[in-house]
């Protein structure tokens, strides 16, 4: 474990807990003296059932970058993106099921999007759902509008 401030790999774990995501590890660094913690998460088995039935393992970096490219040059923190990838892929780890269908992670990252921005939700809405023509991009730009005027 490289130290995250001075960048040495001479660290010492001085304390080990389990938590709910993972274990959490206080560390030493024994080159600058400064500490810091790591959390380790336990790798969930989780597979994707794809549209076409092919079944890959789930990739929270595949899902990050989906997002990444639907808040392209928007005002989001990164952070923002890493906690709604987190938060979909811990949501699916406590549902216990070992399969999960690529539309049921689709319309949990349309959700967190709506509530973050929504020019994102948008842009996620017309890749996810393979939409290809101006006037269902307009029905789409008016569900949303019609929900958050309700809303």
């Amino acid at each position: 474990m490289r130290c995250p401030y001075c960048g040495s790999d001479q660290t010492r774990v001085v304390d080990t807990r389990p938590t709910s995501d993972g274990i959490r590890r206080r560390r030493k660094c024994l080159a600058c003296g400064r500490k810091f913690t790591t959390v380790e998460r336990v790798a969930p088995q989780l597979r994707v059932i794809k549209r076409d039935g092919r079944r890959e393992p789930f990739d929270r970096q595949k899902l990050l970058r989906g997002l990444q490219v639907a808040c392209t040059k928007r005002p989001i923190q990164a952070e923002a993106l890493e906690k709604i990838s987190e938060q979909i892929e811990d949501e699916l780890v406590s549902r216990g099921k070992a399969e999960v269908s690529s539309q049921t992670i689709g319309n949990m990252a349309l959700e967190k999007l709506k509530k973050l921005d929504h020019v994102a939700y948008i842009r996620f809405t017309t890749v996810y759902l393979n939409i290809s023509d101006l006037k269902s991009i307009q029905e789409e730009i008016n569900r949303l509008l019609n929900s958050v005027e309700q809303g």
